[in-house]
């Protein structure tokens, strides 16, 4: 049964069916690979992360914390250089083993759809419940420790959280293969704060001749990245708070643009590719408004805080501006973010 009786308002619920999990993705088609497949003339490849214990500290997100890495072990024995002739006198064999306690939005990441939600009256009641794209619900489909028990629910998320629908896996599973299309804001509006609504992004693909089409994924250069490796591991605030462009969620002709280009995903070099905190209203409304356009009401991945200059300088040098992009996140089931490793081939 269609969980939501209403969809909100310019959102694509229920388009690619009643339980898509997907979203715009499904726009990244067979061909829209093929698309990518045919940018590869050079046979050079960008890795496009950062080195996942950057940007350091947590000044960023109190939440988040750097990656922690720790020997596996055998009862009370950490194997870390660990002489295989402790238990069997015969071996040469050495083994290091570890494991690791990683934020999954720390530093280069995905948010999967399960990421950002919304208060929507959905089943047209007139009371608002927490959900999430295609009317997935909070506490049903997106369980956490405030939901009781949900052990039997067949996740093996080995934890007391799971998005048990849109989780990161489905994007996993998707393959995250296609065109990419670098739009390099930072060439046009340097490292101040620029507020990049409609007129701001048209602006810059006009001059540089760049074309959009459906099933892009849509790579936003603004040199925040490259600030945060230039601080190396101790990141200053105040000043990344206002570095670099960021879109204007607030900017309807933006969101707007967003909607029509067909678009697949939003892949940014800063933190939470949109201004946060966004510009000020009043009334009852989204905090992150890009998010709740993209996320909630379209189905539209969200990437932050990968590297673009190499890339770009390629690019700009060699008169292009698309690109193949392989970026597929940890196939974890039922997590809500994941680390990636983007690769550009072009």
């Amino acid at each position: 049964m269609q969980r939501w009786k209403h969809r909100p308002e310019g959102s694509n619920w229920g388009d690619f069916g009643p339980d898509d999990q997907l979203g715009r993705l499904n726009l990244i088609t067979e061909e829209q690979v093929l698309k990518g497949a045919r940018e590869i003339r050079a046979g050079k490849t960008f890795c496009l992360s950062l080195p996942l214990d950057l940007p350091g500290g947590n000044v960023l997100n109190p939440r988040r914390h750097p990656p922690q890495l720790s020997p596996t072990r055998l009862a009370d024995t950490p194997y870390l250089n660990f002489p295989l002739r402790n238990v069997n006198p015969d071996a040469v064999d050495v083994l290091s083993d570890d494991q690791v306690l990683l934020s999954m939005q720390y530093s280069t990441q995905w948010d999967a759809l399960a990421h950002v939600g919304a208060l929507f009256d959905a089943d047209g009641d007139g009371k608002a419940e927490l959900r999430y794209y295609n009317g997935f619900q909070a506490g049903v489909d997106v369980v956490g420790p405030a939901d009781g028990d949900h052990t039997g629910c067949g996740c093996n998320s080995g934890g007391p959280s799971a998005a048990l629908k849109l989780g990161v896996e489905n994007l996993a599973q998707k393959g995250m293969q296609g065109r990419g299309v670098l739009v390099d804001l930072f060439r046009h509006y340097g490292p101040g704060r620029t507020l990049v609504g409609h007129a701001e992004l048209m602006r810059a693909l006009e001059a540089d001749g760049i074309r959009v089409e459906a099933g892009d994924m849509l790579v936003l250069r603004t040199g925040y990245a490259e600030a945060v490796v230039a601080m190396d591991g101790k990141p200053d605030a105040e000043v990344l708070h206002s570095y670099g462009a960021a879109l204007d969620g607030t900017d309807a002709a933006l969101l707007q643009w967003i909607t029509d280009s067909g678009i697949a995903a939003i892949c940014a070099d800063n933190y939470a590719v949109e201004a946060y905190p966004a510009r000020e209203k009043s009334g009852p409304r989204a905090m992150l408004p890009l998010h709740h356009h993209c996320l909630f009401k379209l189905g539209l991945p969200l990437a932050e805080l990968w590297y673009l200059k190499d890339l770009a300088d390629w690019l700009h040098a060699n008169g292009r501006h698309h690109f193949m992009l392989t970026a597929p996140p940890l196939r974890l089931p039922h997590a809500i973010g994941s680390p990636v490793t983007p690769i550009a081939t072009v």
